[in-house]
């Protein structure tokens, strides 16, 4: 249901990139913007691995330098059919996890010294498990997607409420172009913009759900639910200093909000996460 889900909502987001270019008219324009987008994200998709875990100051390790979590992962990479990625220690006191890289051979998973002290090992196999599953299904080169296409639309948009502005940019009718006055340019841009914006969210979070299931594949659903409780526990009483940019990244969320704000959270509610996990253990589904 949740691949079927993230399909739909790539279909939407790409029907708001063409319904943006429609609008502003100027197909060279929504074309160079989305080229501009898609380099940017190339870029991102090659090299944020090694960004992002030198942002936090991850030291990868050896199996000599931390033998039962090289071990443990070890263990479940072997279950799930992939290559060994790299292992990274984060020293940080807040409780919390990522995998990232660009595919199944060249990936990372990376711990926080504070997730080692907590949990216990079957809890920390159902945390690398569930980062494993990412690893699977190659949920970094589905953020990157849909990372473009949202960075694609915000441009546009951006585009439009210059030209609105400055009255300059619109397209002739030959080539599809908008019109309109600049109030409905202002408010059609604006909504587009968080549309594309709440949609990258949405499959975000399908994917978290999507990583839940396969992590408990691999380990008991209930070793990974008793995990989350305690992580999410502990993100409350020791916040963590993270770039909203990579908050996706973690297995729970390290940003705090709540009410209208969790729309735009990269993370399922966590009860609900849990709810899933004891769902599939009372079921046997896993």
């Amino acid at each position: 249901m949740n691949h079927f889900k993230t399909f739909i909502l790539m279909l939407v987001l790409t029907g708001i990139f063409i319904l943006v270019g429609t609008f502003i008219g100027g197909r060279s324009g929504a074309i160079y913007a989305f080229i501009l987008a898609g380099l940017m994200n190339f870029g991102m998709y090659w090299f944020s691995d090694k960004i992002v875990l030198r942002m936090y100051g991850a030291k990868q390790i050896t199996q000599g330098e931390a033998p039962e979590l090289y071990q443990t992962v070890g263990e479940l990479v072997n279950k799930a059919g992939l290559p060994m990625p790299k292992v990274y220690i984060i020293d940080n006191d807040t409780p919390n996890a990522f995998a990232t890289g660009r595919n199944p051979e060249h990936a990372a998973v990376a711990v926080t010294t504070g997730i080692l002290r907590i949990l216990s090992k079957e809890e920390l196999m159902g945390v690398i498990g569930h980062e494993l599953s990412h690893i699977k299904h190659r949920d970094i080169l589905i953020s990157t997607v849909a990372a473009t296409m949202a960075g694609a639309i915000s441009m546009l948009a951006s585009m439009a409420r210059w030209g609105a502005i400055f009255g300059v940019g619109r397209a002739d009718d030959d080539e599809g172009g908008g019109g309109g006055n600049f109030l409905f340019v202002l408010l059609f841009t604006m909504v587009a913009s968080i549309a594309a914006m709440l949609i990258q969210m949405a499959i975000s979070r399908s994917r978290e759900y999507l990583a839940d299931e396969g992590g408990a594949h691999l380990v008991h659903p209930l070793s990974l639910a008793r995990a989350l409780r305690k992580l999410e526990i502990a993100a409350q009483r020791i916040p963590m200093e993270a770039n909203p940019s990579t908050a996706h990244m973690f297995i729970v969320n390290p940003l705090r909000g709540g009410g209208v704000l969790s729309l735009f959270s990269t993370h399922p509610p966590i009860e609900e996460r849990i709810a899933r996990l004891e769902e599939m253990a009372r079921t046997g589904r896993f």
